[in-house]
């Protein structure tokens, strides 16, 4: 599902801005960001399956103020329909098999010392 979610942000000058778009940009799922409004204060981010909370809190704890303004299913055009359909009758013929991880094994190592003395450091 392609969403579109606008957020507001605290940004006062170009670093600012530079540093949102990249947290915006690096987050699972996001295909595009930019910037709107007039203060240049509203980052709209375009993705699929991605959690608004959970970057609207990430911008929020990086620049200091960040609150969701809106979010929006986009529909899907007539070509990437044909396209999804497609996907999903090939993901129909998958099948998955879990696989554990080897249970770690302990090795239990002696150490002697082949010429003992009797004197010693406590």
């Amino acid at each position: 599902m392609k969403q579109k979610i606008v957020i507001k942000v605290q940004m006062t000058n170009d670093k600012c801005r530079t540093k949102a778009m990249k947290i915006a940009a690096k987050t699972r799922g996001v295909i595009s960001v930019a910037l709107e409004g007039s203060d240049k204060d509203q980052l709209p981010v375009i993705g699929e399956d991605v959690d608004s909370a959970k970057l609207t809190c990430l911008l929020g704890k990086k620049l200091c103020y960040a609150s969701i303004l809106s979010v929006e299913e986009m529909k899907p055009e007539e070509n990437e329909v044909e396209e999804l359909d497609d996907k999903n009758q090939e993901s129909l013929n998958c099948t998955i098999t879990p696989s554990y991880p080897p249970f770690p094994r302990f090795y239990e190592v002696v150490a002697y010392d082949p010429s003992p003395s009797s004197c010693f450091i406590m």
